[in-house]
């Protein structure tokens, strides 16, 4: 049996174990739970995955997502 596991990556380097995959350039919070659109305020610390590394171990493999930290004036662009 394979397992996959998934990892996020903070732009300081900390690493974050989440459970479940995520998409390119999907914004996601500080847990990396994606975000719905439209967002209802930009006052919050929002991340973009601008990446993918794939680690293959003996049992599965690992997948680390890169992520970068939006700044307040693109998030107004995400407004409703």
């Amino acid at each position: 049996m394979r397992w996959t596991e998934h990892y996020i990556v903070y732009p300081e380097g900390d690493v974050q174990e989440i459970s479940h995959p995520l998409t390119l350039m999907s914004l996601v919070g500080l847990n990396g739970e994606p975000l719905p659109l439209p967002l209802t305020t930009a006052r919050q610390i929002v991340y973009r995955v601008v990446g993918q590394r794939t680690r293959e171990t003996r049992n599965g493999e690992e997948r680390y997502y890169l992520l970068e930290q939006v700044s307040v004036e693109e998030l107004e662009e995400f407004l409703g």
